[in-house]
């Protein structure tokens, strides 16, 4: 199946519809040049009223570790954002979003993911896309799996999610932005050489 009518049925799913606090919206952004690609969690609620991948303050800091600006990032070819719920979920009483439901990546990643065959580096930002991508191979919790980033390469680079939650964690694991970031950039910087 080709990549635009994969996208195109995503768009047009009603999986979640009545199970959802809103009518669903999915979310996603991939060409066939797609080289890197972000997995997160879900789209949050800014992201479901505008529909445009990671349009919040943690798309302003996935573009700072990236090494790109807005412009870059929605409209260079090579980025791709396909999370493991292409609808948000809903907040949940505490005013976090709720995980992505399963049914979603069941749904549709092997598909999608088999439709982008310039796919370099795949981005697993949180818990959710690190456990649906490395299963077993995790390294136990999120922090764990992130600091043993590079036994997932080339294939995969763990990360915590870029949510202001999460600044104490970053504040907790300077070595993060100090050995990861500068990594993340210059494999960015070589996928956008001409």
């Amino acid at each position: 199946m080709s990549l635009d009518r994969i996208v195109a049925d995503i768009a047009a799913c009603r999986a979640c519809a009545g199970e959802l606090p809103h009518e669903p919206r999915p979310v996603t952004r991939v060409t066939t040049q797609t080289r890197l690609l972000i997995c997160g969690q879900a789209p949050g609620r800014r992201v479901h009223e505008s529909g445009l991948p990671f349009d919040d303050p943690s798309g302003d800091r996935l573009r700072s570790w990236l090494g790109v600006d807005r412009e870059t990032f929605y409209g260079h070819p090579a980025f791709g954002v396909a999370a493991m719920a292409f609808c948000f979920p809903g907040t949940n009483p505490k005013g976090g979003d709720y995980p992505p439901p399963p049914r979603c990546a069941q749904l549709w990643r092997p598909q999608l993911l088999a439709a982008l065959p310039k796919v370099e580096l795949t981005l697993l930002v949180g818990s959710h896309a690190q456990t649906w991508a490395l299963g077993d191979r995790m390294a136990g919790n999120m922090t764990q799996t992130v600091a043993n980033w590079r036994a997932y390469l080339p294939a995969y680079l763990p990360m915590p999610h870029p949510s202001w939650r999460n600044t104490g964690w970053l504040k907790r694991n300077p070595w993060f932005e100090d050995e990861v970031i500068p990594f993340l950039q210059a494999r960015v910087r070589a996928m956008l050489e001409p």
